[in-house]
């Protein structure tokens, strides 16, 4: 079975139906066909920020891209030290 894909306008939607209408979350599971954790999920995403909640398709919030970048530049460090390590081991070895 397939994961099932909502739009940002759908959940935002989902949102307004529970926060401004005053559905509960039952109801709306029952109406919309998406689960009761699901919806409470949406609700927590929007309140916590609205401006990046439901970023859509691949898109992250700037602070996971930041996190994102700087761990694959720990990455690349990592291989670099390695490297000078190794480099270090080899003209020490040669010189004795």
């Amino acid at each position: 079975m397939e994961r099932r894909k909502f739009t940002r306008e759908f959940k935002l939607e989902a949102v307004r139906l529970i926060k401004q209408r005053g559905v509960s979350f039952a109801q709306a599971s029952q109406d919309l066909s998406v689960h009761v954790s699901q919806l409470r999920s949406w609700v927590k995403a929007f309140a916590d920020d609205p401006q990046q909640a439901f970023p859509g398709q691949g898109q992250m919030k700037p602070e996971q891209a930041e996190i994102a970048r700087l761990k694959r530049e720990v990455i690349k460090l990592k291989a670099e030290r390695d490297i000078l390590r190794k480099a270090t081991a080899y003209f020490a070895k040669e010189s004795t």
